[in-house]
């Protein structure tokens, strides 16, 4: 009869590393929304109960992974939604924009295609809601609200093509792209919302040809505005 083997013992993990866990989980559920300042360190450490150097080495950790960033005499503000959405960032901020608009294109033109051959019920309304907050902006000129509105809107499409996968990659991507555009060019660069009104009826519709054509619409002026930016182009 065989001897028993003893099994391995794992060493008990660093309270940090709890912590880590822990504030990451309040990010990821929206807890902590991108753009969000967390807690000043004297809150943390009463509402986590542990000691202030802990909750230092937490916060620290998740800053050199990208989620968290210090601002100088302003805080730690939440920078990205998961640590994929810190790496694809990081990783696109070191790419032309253009191509980083190719790649965020095959993930929106995939993702239209998807939501329109979905036939889900709510998507539609969801679309419609995130379009007339769009155009509502557009018509008052409120170029800020037109930035986040155009930014909510193409989450909500890729958020309709049901793969929560899908869209933590996108949004990584266009927190880079979209998000990083000059406030005033890009609301007057496509105030009209090119192919959005179509790809909405398109997913209404259940027609994945026509919501992929009307992304392809609107990344075709997306791309004319970028290329409009290079330096030595036409003013």
């Amino acid at each position: 009869m065989p001897e028993p083997t003893a099994s391995p013992i794992s060493p008990p993990r660093k309270v940090s590393e709890l912590v880590v866990e822990h504030l990451t989980d309040l990010v990821e559920r929206g807890e902590w929304p991108v753009g969000s300042r967390i807690p000043a360190e004297p809150e943390l450490v009463a509402q986590l109960g542990v000691g202030r150097n802990t909750v230092r080495e937490a916060v620290r950790a998740l800053e050199h992974a990208g989620i968290l960033e210090p601002r100088r005499g302003d805080g730690t503000y939440v920078r990205a939604a998961s640590g994929l959405d810190a790496a694809l960032g990081r990783r696109a901020r070191t790419s032309d924009a253009l191509q980083v608009l190719e790649v965020r294109e095959v993930l929106e033109r995939g993702a239209a295609r998807l939501a329109g051959s979905r036939h889900d019920g709510g998507a539609p309304a969801a679309l419609r809601t995130a379009l007339a907050r769009q155009e509502s902006a557009a018509r008052d000129g409120d170029e800020q609200a037109f930035r986040a509105a155009d930014i909510a809107f193409h989450a909500e499409l890729v958020r309709a093509a049901g793969n929560p996968l899908l869209a933590e990659l996108y949004d990584g991507i266009d927190h880079v792209l979209v998000r990083t555009l000059a406030t005033d060019a890009h609301g007057r660069h496509h105030r009209d919302v090119p192919g959005h009104r179509e790809v909405v009826e398109a997913v209404a519709a259940g027609d994945a040809d026509a919501a992929e054509r009307a992304v392809e619409t609107t990344m075709a002026a997306v791309r004319a505005y970028l290329l409009a930016r290079e330096p030595g182009a036409d003013a």
